[in-house]
């Protein structure tokens, strides 16, 4: 009898978390739900979730959010609380997801990396901020990375073709980017976009932090240092193209010119499954493509004038190795104080390039030093929106 793969849900009530649970009731037995995890506002879904799933242990932000959910859910259940819950409870299941949002994801990632654990990662911004850290993690024995990034899903699928460690036989990894709700808008344009329309995405339904980034191609520079992280390939080996269809999640050119990409309809269950069964491929068929009917693939570059987050990627990297957590740390600050009223969309981006104009070098060797840089970061793009105020 097969025995089914424990997973812990850290994140379970976002975007991500509930087409997880999609995923999941698909699955039959293959998996089993053994812990689930989430942020105050959440615990009557929370307890849903584990009633469904007869999960066993259940992680909340707060002291004070413990007895709510015991009283719903008896001593059955193993309660754990804030940071050091969410580490303790990456360390105990098989696959760990990590659906939290923003460098909160840090001490998930960081766990479940070094208890040797399959880390399915939809929480870029804790892989970009302590990338060198991570990669070392990574190397415990029975770690192991899937990436559930739609883009980053589909090179995974793609370097598969090469079997040579470093990939020398790649030219280059392309991650497509829809373009955003603000897509041929021109800069003058883009100055009085407003919360409704950045929040508008054409082609995805995704959390309010990601479906920002999206609409101000940030999501896309911090993409080109996810890649760059996970595959271990320089930044300036990786591309942005538009491609307005999300059809093609993104490709991998080889030196004699072939491309071999990744297709199918925008479905982000598609990458969770694979994350999940890999290396054997779930018999969902998620997002799958009807090519009897008549499709359209387009793609375009970038207009890095209108939209200069992509380029901030590639200054953050020349920064140095910490470069990228403050650059993710910055952008979390701008996103939130843009959702909150307290700047425009357009002021987004330039909170960032201030921020990084501060940039203060410095080791990033411990989860310590990640710590540090973040908090760093976070206080010079406060003084950054306050000088614009």
């Amino acid at each position: 009898m097969t025995v089914a793969r424990g997973v812990a849900l850290l994140g379970a009530t976002g975007s991500i978390g509930r087409q997880t649970l999609d995923v999941l009731r698909r699955s039959g037995e293959a998996f089993s739900l053994d812990s689930v995890a989430a942020g105050r506002g959440h615990l009557a879904e929370l307890v849903a979730i584990a009633r469904e799933f007869g999960v066993r242990r259940v992680g909340v932000a707060h002291e004070d959010d413990v007895e709510q959910v015991r009283r719903h859910l008896g001593d059955r259940v193993e309660i754990v609380v804030g940071e050091g819950g969410l580490a303790e409870l990456a360390a105990r299941s098989e696959i760990v997801v990590n659906a939290v949002v923003g460098f909160a994801g840090l001490p998930v990632t960081v766990a479940a990396l070094a208890a040797g654990r399959r880390l399915a990662l939809a929480n870029k911004e804790s892989f970009i901020a302590a990338a060198p850290l991570a990669r070392r993690l990574a190397a415990t024995p029975g770690a192991e990375v899937l990436p559930i990034d739609s883009e980053h899903c589909a090179i995974h699928q793609c370097l598969a073709s090469s079997t040579t460690p470093g990939y020398p036989d790649v030219r280059r990894l392309i991650l497509t980017a829809s373009g955003g709700p603000f897509r041929g808008w021109s800069r003058e344009e883009l100055e009085g976009a407003t919360k409704e329309n950045a929040l508008r995405h054409p082609t995805w339904s995704m959390g309010p932090k990601i479906t920002v980034d999206s609409s101000t191609l940030m999501n896309k520079g911090l993409e080109v240092l996810e890649a760059s992280a996970l595959f271990g390939i320089e930044v300036d080996r990786v591309d942005v193209v538009i491609h307005p269809q999300s059809i093609v999640h993104s490709m991998v050119e080889y030196l004699d010119g072939s491309v071999i990409a990744q297709l199918s309809m925008p479905d982000m269950r598609l990458p969770i499954a694979y994350c999940l069964g890999y290396p054997v491929r779930l018999d969902h068929a998620w997002g799958a493509l009807d090519f009897t009917s008549s499709h359209t693939l387009s793609f375009e570059p970038p207009d890095h004038a209108a939209f200069p987050a992509i380029g901030l990627a590639h200054r953050a990297v020349a920064l140095g190795d910490a470069g990228p957590a403050w650059l993710s740390a910055a952008n979390e600050v701008a996103v939130e104080s843009f959702l909150h009223d307290e700047i425009r969309w357009a002021d987004i981006v330039p909170v960032v390039t201030t921020t990084l104009e501060r940039f203060e070098d410095g080791p990033l060797n411990s989860v310590e030093d990640v710590v540090a840089h973040d908090g760093a970061a976070r206080r010079e793009a406060r003084r950054a929106i306050g000088g614009r105020s």
